[in-house]
This record gives C-alpha cells, sequence and structure tokens, in this order.
C-alpha cells in the first residue's frame, strides 16, 4: 500500500505542471507575437513564455475555455514612454472580449483594420491617446459590441453613419477628438438607444430629427457647433437622465418643449434658446443640475418645483428672465 501511494504521489508530481498550464497555446503565442510587434515594451514584462500567459498583467483568461478574453494596457509610469501603433496582429486574439488601451499618449497611427477581425469583442476602448485619422467604418463589424469609447484621441472626418448598425451598442463615446460634419441621421435606428458622448468635437449643422425615436440614458453634445432645434432629444415618455447641449449655437422655442419627468442634469447655456421656461419643469422631482444661463430666454420661472434650489448662475444672463432665484418680474 505505501508503495501505491508513493508511485501515486509521484505521478501527481509529474503531471501537475500540464494540469497548472491554462493558457490556450495559440492565445500565448499570438501575445508573445503581440509584444514583439511593439518593441517588447516594459509594462508587458511579465509576458514570460515560461509562464503561464493567464497569469500575466493585462491578460484574462476565459476559466473554463482558457482562452484570452480580455486585454487592458493602460498607463503605468515612465515606462509606458515608447512610440507605437496597434499592430495587425491583434486580429490573432480572436477571442478577445474587452480590448482596452488607456492613457498611452504615445500610441498613434491609425485605427487598423485588423480590429473588425475581433467580432467577439463587447467593450472597446481606445482612449487618451494619439491616435488620428477616421473613425473606421469597419468598425460596424463588430456585432456584440456594447461600449465602444474612442475619446480624448485626435480623430477627424465625419461620424460614420454605420456605427447606427452595432445592433446591441449601449454607450458610444466619440468626445474630445477633431470631428466635423453632422450627427448622422442614421442615429435614429440605433435598436438599443445608446447614450451618446460626442462633446467637444466640431461637429456641425442640426440635430437629426430621426433621434426622437431613441431614448438614451445620457446625451451629451457640447462644446460644438450644433445649431436650430433639439425638441426630438426630449419629450414626456422619454427616460433620459442627462442632457447637456451646452455651449453650441441651438436657438428653438423652449416653451414648446415636453422634458422628461426623469431628467437628472439639465445644461443648455450659451446658446440662442428664446422663450419661457415651460411650466412642466415642476414635474421633475429629481433634478440636480441645471443651467440655461447665456441665453435670450423671457417671462417669469416656474415656481413651485425645484428650479428655486438653483442659485442665479444657473438663469443669469438672459433676455428677460425673472422669479426666484432672480429679482421679482415687474
Amino acid at each position: 500500500m505505501a508503495a501505491k501511494m508513493f508511485r501515486i504521489c509521484v505521478l501527481l508530481i509529474l503531471i501537475s505542471p500540464a494540469l497548472a498550464v491554462l493558457c490556450n497555446p495559440a492565445d500565448k503565442k499570438n501575445l508573445l507575437q503581440f509584444k514583439q510587434d511593439l518593441n517588447n515594451p516594459y509594462m508587458l514584462v511579465s509576458w514570460n513564455p515560461d509562464t503561464d500567459c493567464c497569469y500575466w498583467n493585462a491578460v484574462k483568461c476565459d476559466q473554463k475555455t482558457h482562452r484570452v478574453i480580455s486585454l487592458t494596457i493602460l498607463y503605468s509610469g515612465p515606462f509606458t514612454n515608447f512610440s507605437f501603433q496597434i499592430p495587425p496582429s491583434i486580429a490573432n486574439l480572436s477571442s478577445l472580449r474587452t480590448l482596452i488601451l488607456h492613457k498611452l499618449p504615445n500610441l498613434a497611427g491609425h485605427l487598423p483594420p485588423a480590429i473588425a477581425n475581433l467580432t467577439s469583442l463587447s467593450y472597446l476602448t481606445i482612449s487618451w491617446t494619439n491616435v488620428s485619422g477616421p473613425v473606421p467604418d469597419f468598425l460596424s463589424q463588430l456585432k456584440n459590441l456594447q461600449f465602444l469609447d474612442l475619446s480624448f484621441n485626435n480623430l477627424t472626418g465625419s461620424i460614420p453613419s454605420s456605427l447606427s448598425q452595432l445592433p446591441n451598442l449601449i454607450s458610444l463615446r466619440l468626445d474630445r477628438n477633431k470631428l466635423t460634419g453632422p450627427i448622422p441621421d442614421s442615429f435614429g435606428s440605433f435598436n438599443s438607444s445608446p447614450s451618446l458622448f460626442l462633446s467637444h468635437n466640431q461637429l456641425s449643422g442640426t440635430i437629426p430629427a430621426s433621434l426622437a425615436n431613441q431614448d438614451p440614458m445620457r446625451i451629451e453634445l457640447q462644446m460644438n457647433k450644433l445649431e436650430g432645434d433639439a425638441y426630438m432629444l426630449f419629450g414626456a415618455n422619454k427616460t433620459t437622465q442627462m442632457v447637456d447641449l451646452s455651449r453650441n449655437l441651438m436657438a428653438f422655442d423652449i416653451s414648446k418643449v415636453e422634458f422628461p419627468t426623469s431628467l437628472i442634469s439639465l445644461d443648455l447655456n450659451h446658446n440662442m434658446i428664446y422663450g419661457k421656461l415651460p411650466e412642466g419643469l415642476k414635474a421633475v422631482d429629481f433634478l440636480q443640475m441645471f443651467n440655461v444661463s447665456y441665453n435670450r430666454m423671457c417671462g417669469e420661472i416656474p415656481q413651485g418645483g425645484r428650479l428655486q434650489r438653483f442659485d442665479v448662475s444657473s438663469f443669469f444672463h438672459n433676455k428677460c428672465l425673472c422669479g426666484s432665484p432672480l429679482p421679482d418680474c415687474k
């Protein structure tokens, strides 16, 4: 019996290294190629071919299939100071569900078409980099995408209308780039009413009327050159919580707007909006941020709701608004 137990123990010792190997061999090979294509940056020093890639920094594996499903490379101090582009070898990590490249100021070049091969992606973030060029049409091929974040880059050109073909999108972030042209009319055909973060660009033209069909949680269009009406973003039956249209060229009669009672934040400052604030704003019970300053509004501020909780700075520099918290109407 003792001899038998000894043989079992020896056998377990011999096979335990194999049992401990979790990383899919093809994924490991592809990660090492990816590292080599990046010129072996110090931030990936843990990517040692003699160790299991599921334990490497920035890598996460599926516990059942052992495939690499997440790659998250973040700013990690002075050792991030190297120049690189996203290599085509990224396409070989075919099981990726999450790809995050964040706060890498020396990441440059265009977004490579190879990303279109990552059809399992549900979360794609390439932000706070120096990536340039257009927002590519091929992103519309990533049908599993739920979150697309390309904010804080140097992207130029117009927003591709094809992004509306992403059926599961929950959040679209293209803010803090150098994008021009209009918001695509096709954005009214999203299946999923994603939150839209398009602020701090150079977008122009009118907001498409088709957005009346959408009910996103958040809409951030501030710091652009948008003009005209914004009625389509609102409606009594919508559940939108946050809208920021500040510092644009918007000009419409606010008295005709029906605001959703779900609003938590509404910022319309620095536009050319006119008319009287509608009485319906008194029914917005959870409003925590409100600013209509620097517009052309007139008439008495609705009394009896939450609007009196905001100070003068939320209302001043309008044509003839009056009533608390501003001076009484004459």
